[in-house]
């Protein structure tokens, strides 16, 4: 129940900030005589295909493969270390272009909506290495791994995992599409 509270908070949190960011747009204070960072569209690739992966977490699980599992959360969290990466690269490319934290105010509210989206995903990424970790020290014991598959507690911190990145990838989706109108 509290995940689900904290992504309600968090939607509202992104909700709020994603309105002063259009409500700051202003004809002479427009985003739109400048480009978006390419680095943020290749983010956006990366956090969809997070997307495919993560949805098999659950049920690899369920099938009691706990290998594939582990592989999927794995490559999930890969890709979400290379949006992070692509998303700090689309900073620098904000800045490079003259979009900084101090000049236009919905500058300014790009990264701050970028940079919270990263914030509740570095707590994910944290959370899936310590479930990574969990089922790689369980994975060369063979009661250690039975135990894991039929705790049903494992299973729903798996769930809540994938749920919650599948809500930071829908975020990220609806920032990434509000700054293409934007722009």
């Amino acid at each position: 129940m509290l995940i689900y509270l904290a992504m309600i908070s968090s939607g509202l949190v992104f909700l709020f900030l994603a309105t002063a960011f259009v409500l700051s747009q202003s004809a002479a204070n427009s985003l739109g005589q400048y480009q978006i960072p390419k680095s943020f569209i290749i983010s956006s690739f990366m956090i969809i295909g997070s997307a495919f992966v993560s949805a098999d977490i659950v049920p690899s699980f369920l099938a009691n493969n706990l290998i594939k599992t582990k592989r999927n959360l794995g490559y999930t969290l890969l890709l979400g270390i290379f949006f992070t990466f692509f998303q700090f690269k689309g900073w620098q490319e904000l800045a490079a272009s003259g979009i900084d934290f101090t000049g236009l105010p919905s500058g300014s509210f790009l990264y701050l909506l970028s940079g919270i989206h990263l914030f509740h995903l570095a707590g994910a990424i944290i959370y899936g290495l310590i479930l990574l970790l969990l089922l790689h020290n369980s994975e060369k014991d063979q009661v250690k791994s039975l135990v894991i598959l039929t705790n049903p507690y494992e299973k729903m911190r798996l769930e809540l995992f994938s749920i919650y990145w599948k809500f930071m990838d829908i975020v990220w989706l609806i920032l990434f599409g509000l700054f293409l109108w934007v722009f």
